[in-house]
């Protein structure tokens, strides 16, 4: 049977000159397909790096730069560092050597505010320089308030103005940020400051140094943009106590000497005015620091106890001091 020769297509030639064409160029674009059915050039899948989304220091910390990198020290005002409601959890005064409890740790920021001095290098250790006594010794008192400022600090100001107390408050560097007005009214009464963290994390003792430096120096820096031009921060109060040879040195390079207690009358537990009074009566000696609250939840019992307390401490002959440093 004779068959008839089949003829070539005289496309096929421009048709495969046109396909090695386009193998050529996807080639140049990093693309791995073209003439699909509908003859667009297909990108090349790239594999993606887990984590690489979030890596620090491209852009605003993302390879797209539309997201926000993990670990960024949140800036005040956003969600992250919101002044919180103070709750029981977040109470602080409480030592972890003497079973006292402990909250859990806000937050997941790590990076040194801008403007703050270079942190010093982690310092492994115990804390050996924790202040627990007044400046000049003698029949004389230093009064101390944590966790503020808040609701109960206003009350408190004006029990000491009545008494001509001095006092130090040791603040949470995001309610400062939140009470400006509370902040320089403490400073124009008299009064002097102490950095108490960011947020209180605990046990603080246990943070990693760059989380411990961020917590320091940013509440630094917000206490003092609240204060105002001039303010000062003679001291930093670990929270819960939470002291170690690397936040005292932390501390100390920002300035600041760190203030512990010798009266703890668990206040912020809410024992009851009269469990308060008796305690700071009983454990207090010529040259004590109390430690109190102005924040970190309810302290009317706080309050309701001070206005016992500061006649008897000027009836006992004490006088108002700082803490040493």
């Amino acid at each position: 049977m004779h068959r008839t020769p089949t003829r070539r297509s005289p496309l096929r030639p421009h048709r495969n000159r046109l396909i090695a064409g386009c193998i050529a160029m996807a080639a140049v674009l990093g693309l791995s397909a073209c003439g699909t059915a509908s003859g667009a050039l297909q990108p090349t899948a790239t594999a993606t790096t887990p984590g690489a989304a979030n890596t620090p220091g491209t852009g605003n910390g993302t390879g797209t730069g539309n997201s926000t990198a993990a670990g960024t020290a949140p800036a005040p005002g956003s969600d992250a560092a919101q002044p919180r409601t103070p709750t029981a959890p977040a109470d602080p005064g409480r030592a972890t050597a003497t079973g006292k409890p402990v909250g859990t740790t806000p937050g997941t920021t790590t990076s040194t505010p801008t403007g703050t001095p270079a942190a010093p290098p982690a310092h492994p250790g115990q804390a050996t320089k924790v202040i627990g006594s007044t400046a000049s010794g003698g029949r004389t008192v230093a009064l101390t308030f944590d966790d503020g400022p808040g609701p109960a600090t206003g009350q408190i100001l004006d029990l000491l103005a009545q008494y001509h107390a001095k006092a130090t408050f040791c603040e949470i560097g995001q309610n400062a940020a939140a009470n400006p007005a509370l902040v320089k009214r403490v400073l124009a009464e008299g009064h002097r400051l102490c950095d108490h963290s960011v947020h209180h994390p605990q046990p603080f003792e246990k943070l990693p140094h760059d989380k411990a430096v961020y917590e320091i120096s940013a509440a630094h820096d917000m206490i003092v943009k609240a204060g105002g031009p001039g303010t000062r921060i003679g001291w930093f109060r670990a929270p819960g106590g939470g002291f170690n040879a690397d936040n005292e040195h932390i501390a100390a390079g920002l300035g600041m000497d760190s203030l512990g207690w010798s009266v703890d009358p668990r206040d912020w537990s809410r024992p009851g005015v009269a469990a308060i009074v008796s305690t700071v009566q009983s454990q207090l000696k010529p040259g004590g620091v109390i430690l109190m609250h102005d924040g970190g939840g309810d302290r009317s019992q706080s309050v309701a106890a001070l206005k016992q307390l500061l006649p008897w401490l000027v009836a006992q002959g004490y006088t108002f001091d700082f803490p040493a440093a």
